[in-house]
């Protein structure tokens, strides 16, 4: 079973609470087919649990890639500043070495990237995430990127699931805050749109990095048996975890750490 943790405050700090991940079904597909299930679907009207990691009994962990867009980086690739904020090199690794990963896409992403995300969901073993829809912040302090308007987080969520859904694969009900930021109001907001947030206790800092080798060392010094792992696929802001991306699988060979999805993970 997965452990959950609810919220009650900005800060991505650990949180404690009673270990529940509710699904709901979804409508048949056909008269004599059963219910198909949503990972990370929950009952409308209650806030969200928040995850910070999976069952510790089990020697799998979760991949999860952000892939982030804010206005500020779609001006800098329209003025030609960056290259890509698409990390093919990296998916490519993924693809040839078939390894299970979740993307957490952000609307402006999927929107910029219709060919990447396509690609993404056409392969079995990824599944796709909420992850807003511009990469602006719910929280008044958060890493300062723009916020959010208090009234219009509900809309940023659900118009990010309006754009993913028509790509098909494998859709999640998933979301993970912009910066890990989020208090009960944010909680609140999302309450109608019966997702589960997700965070993760494995954070690779690979924006942050200046190199491979700390990206590397930052998510095998923290992993552990039902880790939810932090990277990006977005290339020009987090410039070496495709490099790293292989030093880090080795290591999790090493440890006996198998490599699936988020839901996956979740399920036990």
């Amino acid at each position: 079973m997965a452990v959950v943790m609810l919220a009650g405050c900005a800060e991505p700090a650990p949180r404690t609470g009673q270990p529940a991940v509710t699904r709901s079904p979804i409508v048949e597909a056909t008269p004599s087919a059963a219910p198909a299930v949503i990972p990370g679907a929950a009952e409308a009207g209650k806030d969200p649990a928040v995850v910070q990691h999976g069952p510790r009994d089990v020697k799998r962990v979760a991949l999860t890639f952000d892939a982030d867009m804010t206005d500020a980086m779609a001006a800098r690739l329209r003025r030609g500043e960056v290259k890509s904020y698409a990390n093919l090199r990296l998916l490519g690794i993924l693809e040839k070495r078939q390894i299970p990963a979740t993307f957490f896409v952000t609307g402006q992403w999927a929107e910029e990237y219709p060919e990447v995300t396509r690609r993404i969901v056409k392969n079995p073993l990824f599944e796709v995430a909420n992850h807003s829809y511009e990469h602006a912040a719910f929280t008044g302090d958060c890493y300062d990127l723009p916020r959010v308007a208090p009234a219009g987080m509900t809309e940023d969520v659900a118009k990010t699931f309006r754009v993913l859904e028509p790509f098909g694969g494998r859709q999640t009900r998933y979301f993970r805050f912009p910066g890990l930021c989020h208090d009960r109001a944010a909680l609140r907001a999302l309450a109608p749109l019966g997702v589960t947030v997700v965070d993760g206790d494995v954070v690779s800092g690979d924006p942050f990095a200046r190199g491979p080798e700390p990206v590397v060392d930052a998510v095998l010094s923290q992993v552990k048996p039902g880790s939810i792992v932090i990277m990006h696929v977005t290339e020009a802001n987090a410039l070496y975890t495709d490099d790293a991306l292989p030093a880090v699988l080795a290591g999790l060979r090493r440890r006996g750490l198998e490599p699936v999805t988020l839901s996956e993970l979740l399920a036990g």
